[in-house]
């Protein structure tokens, strides 16, 4: 039978390749807009998911997911059930639409396979280094210089910007310490980025970027971590006296900032033992907050309890708050197991990572809550599982 002849008895095999194409640039499209803009990133990710889905029925198979999303998936049922038992359901059930976000995961795990994981890190660390080139000129020409007014980047906000950041030097850092190639681009970009990062006067984002970058040298060699403390006194060194201020003010305990955040974390107690099975409700914790207000707070009402952990317990619950250390664990001991496995250590090195500084920053802001940031960790975390499955059959052929 003739390569024709082949070609002719299988009309329906011109169709499938394109429709994997969409899904694919969907994809780097999606990843590229997350740092730029959510409204463009949610739409890119609704055609993803039609695409993805229009995939599996065409291949006649069932979605699949890396083991760490079945903690997910039972968090999300807690968030639910918090929902149902808040004390504005209405309110809760509305917030509960960034559950939808979590299907990043097996999207990114189908979708990504094989080397499109690396190609998804290339378009990551590209924008990063766009973005940060406009948070430097931002701060050096458009006066974005102060706490009032920061560097955001192409971004919305400047705490998304400076999370953001954070999770591009852990994938570029990465690429640098392991990658066996392409290791120029990142080498070029990288003081951009770190100069963007402290810009833009985030002390968590610093705090997660720091416990990052040690952990990545620590994997590599034990002994690199003393570089760490010496690039900390250069950039306190030649840093701006905005930037320098910031940077001791993480050791000022009589910071407004610092001792409202410590409030915050009385205040989280107090809503957890008074909820401690379903919590207050999802977005209930500013309309809640005067009643549970600790001494000593600064501010009359805040959003949210700026700690990961202690907004998850006040506003889910305990048993929340145990699936989500469930999920971190989980997938903190799965990506290790990669890691030393796994030949490629650039995609795995980089979860931890971003696992990593998610839970360090996450001790002093809510980035689990921030949609743009949630995404572009989901995605990050999900490439090491996503490239162990191999390329994808159309990209064999």
């Amino acid at each position: 039978m003739t390569t024709a002849t082949v070609t002719m008895a299988n009309p329906h095999s011109a169709p499938q390749p394109t429709l994997d194409r969409a899904a694919t640039w969907l994809l780097l499209l999606f990843v590229a807009a997350l740092q730029m803009s959510i409204f463009a990133a949610q739409i890119l990710l609704a055609l993803m998911l039609v695409c993805w889905v229009a995939l599996l029925v065409r291949d006649r198979v069932r979605p699949s997911a890396p083991p760490f999303f079945t903690a997910l998936l039972v968090y999300a049922v807690l968030t639910l059930v918090s929902s149902a038992f808040s004390l504005e359901p209405s309110t809760s059930f509305l917030d509960d639409k960034q559950l939808v976000l979590f299907a990043v995961v097996p999207a990114v795990y189908d979708l990504a396979r094989g080397k499109r994981a690396s190609t998804v890190i290339d378009v990551i660390v590209t924008v990063g280094a766009a973005s940060a080139a406009v948070g430097i000129i931002q701060y050096g020409m458009l006066h974005f210089d102060s706490l009032g007014k920061r560097p955001q980047g192409i971004s919305h906000h400047y705490m998304t910007y400076s999370g953001f950041l954070m999770l591009v030097v852990c994938a570029a850092l990465s690429r640098l310490v392991f990658g066996s190639r392409d290791r120029i681009w990142p080498a070029l970009v990288m003081p951009a980025i770190v100069v963007a990062l402290f810009l833009t006067l985030g002390r968590g984002a610093w705090v997660g970027t720091c416990v990052a970058v040690a952990l990545i040298l620590s994997l590599k060699d034990f002994r690199l971590i003393a570089m760490l403390p010496i690039v900390v006194a250069v950039v306190f060194a030649l840093a701006p006296d905005t930037v320098t201020r910031r940077m001791m003010s993480v050791f000022d305990l009589q910071d407004p900032t610092n001792r409202d955040r410590v409030a915050m974390l009385r205040t989280g107690v107090l809503m957890t033992k008074a909820h401690p099975l379903t919590g207050v409700g999802p977005n209930m914790v500013p309309k809640v907050y005067v009643q549970y207000r600790a001494p000593g707070a600064v501010e009359a009402v805040n959003p949210h309890l700026h700690n990961v952990p202690m907004q998850i317990a006040a506003e889910r619950g305990i048993p929340a708050l145990g699936v989500w250390i469930w999920f971190v664990a989980g997938l903190g001991l799965a990506l290790l197991r990669i890691f030393r496995t796994s030949r490629e250590r650039v995609l795995s090195a980089t979860g931890i990572a971003a696992l990593i500084a998610m839970l360090a920053a996450g001790l002093f802001e809510y980035n689990f809550g921030d949609s743009e940031f949630l995404m572009l960790f989901l995605v990050l975390i999900t490439l090491p599982f996503a490239a162990l499955r191999g390329d994808a059959p159309s990209t064999q052929s």
